[in-house]
C-alpha cells in the first residue's frame, strides 16, 4: 500500500498540523544554531503547502529537555531562523503547545502563515508509555488544525503523541521529506540495483547487530570500521591490544561473521590499523597490520583497508555509509572515514549517507554534493534498514 502524501491533498483554507524534525544541533557556548540543515531539509513540504493556500502550525521536539520550560532548549530561535529561511512568510510563536494561547494564536492563522508550537518535549504527555495519556493529548494539539502532516522522518520511529497518535485523530499524510526518505530505503531492502555495497562504522556492535543481521541477507559486500571492527576481530582470536571491544558481544559478531559466508555475502573487516598509545593525538601513533600490539589501541583504518574499501566501493551500484571508520574528530585518525567519502563520491550508482557522525564527517569533507541522498534519520534508518515498522509510518497507512 503506497504511503498517503500530502501531495493528493487539496489543503486551500486548511490548517495543518505538520510534525517535522527540527531538532537541530546547538553550539555549547552560545545556545546558537550550529546546522540549520533539518530546517532547511522541511522547506519543499512547507512551502508547497503555503502556495496551495493552507495555514501552517508547526510541531517540532529539541533535545531532552530535563524540565518543562528550560530556556536552552526553546523553539522560539528555531521560529526566527525559519522566519529567515522564509522571508516573504509571517512566522509566529507560540510559548505553549497546547491550551488557550495555542488555540488563539492557531484561530487567528491566515493563509500563508505558519505558527510555530513551543518545544513538545516540554510536555511528559508527548512520551508518556500509556496510551490513553497520549491520546488525550494529541486530541488537545488536534484541536489546532483540520490536517495532520508528518515529514518528520528522524522521529518516525518512535511512538509519541505527535507522531503516531496524532495522526490517527485527523486525516494524515507523509510529507516530501519523509515519503522521499521511505522510498529510497524501501528501495534499499527490496531491489537496490547491484553490487550493493554497505559500509557499517562506528563505537558498538550491540547498536549495529540487528541492521547488519538484515543486511547479511540483502548487501553483496559488507565493510565494517570504526571501534566496533576490533569487537569482530577479537571473537576470531585476532590481537587488538587496548582497543575497546564488547565482550558481550563477542559471540553474536562471531555469528555474524559465518553467517556472511553461509549467504555468500562479503564481509570485509580491517587489514590494517592507525594505533595510539593513548586516546588522543599526543600517543606514540604508527601504523600497524591486522594484530595490533599490547599497549596500543586502534583509532582508524590503515591506508591498506582503506584502499581495498575505496576499490569496493567504486565497484558499486548502490552504496549504503552508517558510522565512521575512526576517531575522525581527531585530524590524525580522520583520513579513513574522508577515504569513504571520496571514494563515494566517485560511484556513478546510488549513494546514501545515514547517521550523525557519518553525516558531519561527509559535511568535513565537502563532498555533500556528490551523494545522492543524506539521511536526516539516525535511529529511524537503522530501524527500517533493521525490517522493523516505524510507528509514524504505519499510523498514516492506518
Amino acid at each position: 500500500m503506497p504511503l498517503p502524501s500530502i501531495e493528493q491533498v487539496d489543503v486551500t483554507g486548511k490548517k495543518i498540523l505538520l510534525r517535522v524534525d527540527f531538532n537541530v544541533p546547538l553550539d555549547k557556548t552560545t545556545g546558537a544554531i550550529s546546522d540549520d540543515t533539518r530546517i532547511v531539509k522541511s522547506l519543499p513540504s512547507i512551502e508547497l503547502m503555503l502556495s496551495r493556500g493552507a495555514a501552517l502550525v508547526i510541531i517540532s521536539h529539541l533535545g531532552r529537555p530535563e524540565k518543562k520550560g528550560d530556556p536552552a532548549l526553546s523553539l522560539k530561535p528555531i521560529a526566527e531562523r525559519l522566519g529567515k529561511l522564509l522571508p516573504a512568510t509571517s512566522v509566529h510563536f507560540s510559548p505553549e503547545a497546547v491550551g488557550p494561547v495555542a488555540e488563539e494564536k492557531a484561530a487567528k492563522l491566515q493563509r500563508g502563515e505558519i505558527l510555530v508550537l513551543e518545544n513538545i518535549r516540554y510536555y511528559d504527555e508527548e512520551t508518556a508509555k500509556d496510551e490513553k495519556v497520549r491520546n488525550d493529548f494529541a486530541k488537545k494539539l488536534c484541536k489546532l488544525a483540520d490536517i495532520y502532516v508528518n515529514d518528520a522522518f528522524g522521529a518516525a520511529h518512535r511512538a509519541h503523541a505527535s507522531i503516531y497518535e496524532c495522526a490517527k485523530l485527523l486525516p494524515g499524510y507523509a510529507g516530501l521529506l519523509l515519503k522521499k526518505e521511505i522510498d529510497i530505503l524501501e528501495k534499499l531492502v527490496t531491489n537496490p540495483p547491484r553490487p550493493f555495497v554497505a559500509i557499517i562504522g562506528g563505537s558498538k556492535v550491540s547498536s549495529k547487530l540487528a541492521v547488519l543481521e538484515n543486511l547479511i541477507t540483502k548487501a553483496d559486500s559488507i565493510l565494517i570500521g570504526g571501534a566496533m571492527a576490533y569487537t569482530f576481530l577479537k571473537s576470531r582470536l585476532i590481537e587488538v591490544g587496548t582497543s575497546m571491544i564488547e565482550k558481550d558481544y563477542l559471540s553474536q559478531a562471531f555469528q555474524i561473521i559465518d553467517k556472511a559466508a553461509y549467504n555468500k555475502r562479503e564481509l570485509l573487516l580491517p587489514e590494517d590499523h592507525i594505533v595510539s598509545s593513548e586516546f588522543g593525538e599526543k600517543g606514540k601513533i604508527k601504523t600497524v597490520k591486522r594484530s595490533i600490539p599490547d599497549g596500543f589501541m586502534g583509532m582508524d583504518i590503515g591506508p591498506k583497508t582503506a584502499d581495498h574499501y575505496a576499490k569496493v566501493i567504486k565497484g558499486a551500484k548502490t552504496v549504503l555509509w552508517n558510522g565512521p571508520m575512526g576517531v575522525f574528530e581527531m585530524k590524525k585518525f580522520a583520513s579513513g572515514t574522508l577515504s569513504i567519502a571520496k571514494a563515494m563520491a566517485k560511484v556513478k550508482g546510488t549513494t546514501i549517507v545515514g547517521g550523525g557522525d557519518s553525516i558531519f564527517a561527509l559535511s568535513q569533507s565537502g563532498l555533500e554534493d556528490k551523494i545522492t541522498h543524506v539521511s536526516t534519520g539516525g535511529g529511524a534508518t537503522l530501524e527500517y534498514l533493521e525490517g522493523k515498522k516505524l510507528p509514524g509510518v504505519e499510523a498514516l497507512m492506518k
